[in-house]
């Protein structure tokens, strides 16, 4: 199908030349003689142009009056506009409003041509785009949070109203496993800001130097091995949505950064001499209780008020055990597409153990189990014996008689995180060294350091202390 172009030009002479001329070249053109004429073409006839050519000064006004009207519509694709006078006042307008090109009159044909064969890959490319957030707007609606539960129906609910409204900033917190990326994915894409990109970050995945670095951005030279200038994540997430996963465990003194780049709306660079402005929505997630750790120190009560405009708490899985009927098919139908499995049957026995299961990693537990069955079924039948489904074991907390001086019990089915893992063998390694850190950090194979940012960071200090 041919791409549209818009010719706008009330030389009648010089319309019909543009529009054979282009049509020679592949285009589908429309004319219009008047921006009245042109105005209801983009707007009542929904005619979608790839490019717009347009004379400035027509007969009912300045054509830079319709592309600021088109522009707040959103409608048409980019815009070169063409005058016999330049001005400067106008080639600012025009620029200011998204005008692809400004160009005076007469212009020759071959140099025109090249700024419409621009203008077209540049239209393309943010069809593109649109298209790609609208992708993952349908990907991410609100129903995505799945379940018939009164919580699923509440967190639902919570979510819509969120999604209508320009926050600055929220928390989501809740345990592993519970959902909390897929809530932050929502309120992106159903939001104000789709259009916007949505930087994620794990901030218990670097180290503090590193993280800072990451969310700031630095300078060449800034410290040892920046050999170019990197922008930010912060930079990166203007006009869009930054997900902060894990923020618990963010250093105090990259606290202290961050509010203050929330609250400016504006970032340094490391080893930069100017603010850069960003306009940036922050959504925080948290698998531990703010307010506890704020009462406790380990988190600044300034940074804590300013990212709670509202929480959004979202509920365990063994407290909406019904839910697993609507996740168990809607994940046998993704890892089905993924394997080109056809699972299509679940036993009456395997959904007793399913909805018995206390799944302790919520529903990332249960998203695991049903990928490893679809992965090893044999047929249409959902496989009973993948299941695999082991007795809840409390997190951090090892079976003695499995275990000896050399040797930590941990299960490997999903029971238990990664953090309650590291959690358990640190406070196993004191235990066992008399809380002696040198001692502990040696038997570990760590340093002083690593270790001492771990007690402080999982409240393991000696009872007592």
């Amino acid at each position: 199908m041919a791409d549209t172009l818009l010719v706008i030009e009330d030389e009648t002479l010089l319309g019909v030349e543009l529009a054979r001329h282009y049509r020679r070249e592949g285009w589908e053109v429309v004319i219009a003689t008047t921006l009245a004429h042109a105005e209801r073409a983009l707007l009542e006839q929904r005619v979608d142009p790839l490019v717009v050519l347009s004379d400035m000064s027509l007969p009912d006004g300045n054509a830079l009056d319709l592309l600021e009207k088109i522009h707040s519509q959103s409608a048409g694709g980019e815009w070169i506009l063409l005058t016999a006078y330049g001005s400067v006042p106008d080639s600012v307008r025009a620029l200011r409003l998204g005008a692809f090109d400004f160009v005076e009159k007469p212009c020759d044909q071959e140099r025109l041509d090249m700024i419409v064969a621009g203008a077209a890959r540049s239209s393309r490319a943010q069809r593109r785009l649109q298209d790609e957030a609208a992708a993952q707007s349908r990907k991410y609606p609100v129903s995505s949070f799945l379940g018939h539960s009164n919580s699923a129906n509440d967190v639902r609910n919570m979510l819509t109203k969120l999604s209508r409204v320009p926050f600055s900033a929220l928390v989501v917190s809740g345990e592993t496993g519970t959902g909390k990326g897929l809530a932050a994915r929502i309120l992106h894409h159903s939001g104000a800001r789709r259009e916007g990109p949505l930087i994620e970050i794990n901030c218990a995945a670097l180290p503090r130097e590193l993280l800072e670095s990451e969310l700031f951005g630095h300078e060449a030279g800034a410290f040892t091995g920046a050999r170019g200038r990197h922008r930010g994540l912060l930079e990166q997430a203007h006009g869009g949505t930054l997900f902060l996963d894990e923020i618990s465990e963010m250093d105090p003194d990259l606290q202290a950064k961050l509010l203050k780049a929330i609250e400016d709306r504006a970032i340094r660079r490391l080893g930069g001499d100017r603010e850069i402005k960003v306009e940036v929505q922050i959504v925080a997630a948290s698998n531990r209780d703010l307010q506890s750790l704020v009462s406790a120190g380990t988190f600044r009560q300034d940074l804590f008020h300013r990212l709670s405009v509202f929480d959004l708490h979202l509920p365990v899985l063994r407290e909406r055990r019904e839910d697993v009927d609507d996740l168990v098919p809607a994940f046998v139908a993704e890892f089905n597409t993924k394997s080109g499995k056809s699972v299509k049957f679940v036993p009456p026995a395997v959904w007793s153990k399913l909805r018995a299961h206390d799944w302790p990693g919520n529903v990332r537990e249960l998203r695991n189990v049903v990928e490893r069955c679809v992965l090893f079924a044999e047929g249409e039948i959902f496989p009973e014996q993948w299941l695999q489904l082991r007795s809840p074991i409390p997190a951090a907390v090892a079976i003695p008689a499995a275990e000896n001086d050399d040797h930590l019990w941990l299960p490997l089915d999903g029971s238990m995180a990664l953090e309650d893992m590291d959690r358990h063998i640190i406070r196993r390694a004191l235990e066992r060294n008399n809380f002696n850190v040198t001692a502990a950090a040696r038997a570990l194979g760590a340093t002083r350091e690593t270790l001492r940012y771990r007690i402080q960071k999982y409240n393991l200090a000696r009872p007592g202390h």
